[in-house]
């Protein structure tokens, strides 16, 4: 029983890892109609600026968080103007293969900048381990589940409450028309490519607190995106629940079929899923949500 607790504990550690990263696959979906596939590369980024920034200020938290965080920004909207928006209007195809092409530059970008080894972020801190009725979890782990559960809160309120969360939604809806009621498509992409790569980027600085930062980093998207399909493509709450599915099916297919299971377990589930639910296990047809 407490091994299976563990497979859990640590499944759901790592499915919020997922689930922040398919999160942010869903935010630009939802908003732009796009699926990026270059979200991978763009979590790898962030944790990569975040690992420089530790090792310049000798990992003072706040810093590095903040940080992180302004470079995400930056890193969304730079890849917005320069890449995505002269896409505007074009096949969805060719948007597609331009954010693949995207990917395959980002990771490229590593081994240019930086370099092809393993690194260990350290700031001090996620690294700890708290025992909870004799299961020793670290912190890091703790933190990842609280604050996926606090996004998804937060999130849920943006879309159903603020205006520009409104906006973003009725974007996605039909941009002619939020274009004729006065809503600025542009300023609204701007935005959930920013949000995207803040929230994933989020997800990998927590990876690199507690695995190792190298550039095989970039399979997070991999293994999130079945995450994003699993909960619904345009479902960003779904997303996130579906995460934590995934991490808790890939745990327990390794723990007790094999760990060669592990890798497939996720795209498995999504498969049997979509033969029942072809929108997803949180989406619904015809309806709007988030």
């Amino acid at each position: 029983m407490q091994y299976l607790i563990q497979l859990v504990i640590s499944g759901l550690a790592i499915g919020a890892i997922y689930g922040l990263i398919a999160m942010g696959f869903a935010v630009i979906y939802k908003s732009t109609g796009l699926v990026n596939f270059a979200q991978g590369e763009m979590t790898m980024i962030t944790a990569y600026i975040a690992w420089t920034i530790s090792t310049t200020v000798s990992g003072n938290v706040f810093v590095v968080a903040v940080s992180a965080i302004l470079a995400a920004v930056l890193l969304g909207l730079i890849i917005e103007r320069l890449v995505m928006r002269p896409m505007l209007g074009e096949p969805v195809f060719a948007t597609v293969m331009v954010t693949i092409g995207l990917a395959v530059i980002l990771r490229s970008a590593i081994n240019f900048i930086w370099d092809a080894y393993p690194h260990g972020l350290d700031i001090g801190m996620g690294r700890g381990i708290v025992h909870l009725g004799g299961i020793g979890v670290r912190t890091g782990q703790i933190a990842v589940i609280a604050t996926l559960l606090l996004l998804l809160a937060a999130i849920w309120a943006f879309f159903r409450y603020s205006k520009v969360g409104v906006a973003m939604r009725a974007v996605a809806a039909d941009d002619r028309t939020a274009l004729l009621m006065g809503i600025s498509a542009t300023r609204v992409h701007a935005l959930a490519w920013a949000a995207s790569s803040v929230i994933a980027g989020i997800g990998g600085v927590f990876f690199a607190l507690s695995y190792d930062l190298s550039p095989a980093m970039f399979q997070l998207g991999l293994k999130a995106f079945p995450a994003t399909i699993l909960g619904g493509l345009d479902a960003v709450l779904g997303s996130g629940l579906g995460g934590l599915l995934i991490g808790i099916t890939e745990n327990l297919a390794g723990g007790y079929i094999g760990s060669g299971m592990k890798e497939v377990a996720g795209f498995a589930m999504i498969i049997i899923v979509l033969m029942i639910r072809p929108f997803g296990i949180f989406g619904e047809r015809d309806i709007e949500r988030v």
